[in-house]
């Protein structure tokens, strides 16, 4: 794993590769995604992130963020995707600090794609803006967001998918999902549509619950505790950001850094 602790430029090698961002100073971070490319990136300590991406024409590339920063994190992102290119931006964050989050996403050129996905055990406040924009003809924009919120977590979802006009035959879509254990959890999730071109197809779900409590009694009458059952159902909701990932390296990457951090809970 290569360490990043000052302003870096990474010229992304073919396959796959991985990074570790550990820092007590504001990082910026510009990434050219030039090859068809898988990237683990860790960050353990940084105050501010500014990442700044371009994805070249044709490309294929997967970028996964693990968080878990005991600080609060503060991050500012721009992805620009050229024609033809399919950009996969995933987050997970199951750390206890707060994190803001500001996530734009640019399609390009004609045929460009990007998904934005994140996956978030929420204890203390995350807050995500997330934009994706189709500036260009028969591109694809989506958004999947998959979180559990647990006691004194806040979390805000400000999710925009943008159509603007010329950008015909493109399609904007979103998914957004919170599930809590407790009544009065603090969770807000904002999804928007700004269309400004007839032929396009789009869409947004949201879904806010809480777990049936049949659920955790019948669990609980097997023999689990309540972290026991927290953490179970927790990894189930959150296991589907592994989906968006197709290097299967870094989806096992993604799979075991969840199934240890749910084995965590369990001993809180």
């Amino acid at each position: 794993m290569t360490p990043i602790h000052v302003n870096t430029d990474i010229s992304a090698s073919a396959g796959y590769s991985e990074y570790e961002i550990n820092t007590e100073r504001d990082l910026e971070l510009n990434l050219s995604l030039l090859k068809d490319c898988d990237i683990f990136i860790r960050i353990t300590a940084c105050p501010k992130l500014r990442v700044r991406a371009f994805a070249a024409e044709g490309v294929k590339a997967s970028v996964l963020f693990w968080n878990e920063s005991e600080g609060k994190l503060e991050a500012d992102e721009s992805w620009e995707v050229m024609g033809n290119a399919h950009v996969t931006a995933a987050y997970c964050e199951c750390n206890a600090a707060d994190t803001e989050r500001t996530i734009y996403g640019g399609l390009r050129g004609a045929g460009a794609d990007m998904l934005v996905s994140t996956a978030s055990l929420v204890r203390s406040k995350k807050t995500y803006h997330i934009q994706t924009v189709n500036h260009a003809p028969h591109t694809y924009g989506d958004m999947k967001n998959f979180a559990v919120v647990l006691k004194e977590g806040t979390l805000m979802i400000d999710a925009v998918g943008k159509v603007v006009k010329g950008a015909y035959g493109s399609e904007s879509h979103q998914t957004s999902r919170a599930m809590s254990f407790e009544e009065g959890q603090r969770t807000t999730i904002l999804p928007e549509l700004l269309i400004d071109e007839n032929d396009v197809q789009a869409s947004h779900a949201m879904s806010i619950g809480r777990v049936d409590d049949d659920v955790l009694y019948y669990m609980m009458s097997r023999g689990l505790n309540l972290q026991q059952c927290t953490s179970l159902i927790s990894t189930g909701y959150l296991m589907p950001i592994t989906e968006v990932i197709a290097n299967e390296e870094l989806r096992t990457k993604l799979r075991e850094e969840l199934e240890r951090k749910m084995s965590d809970l369990c001993s809180m």
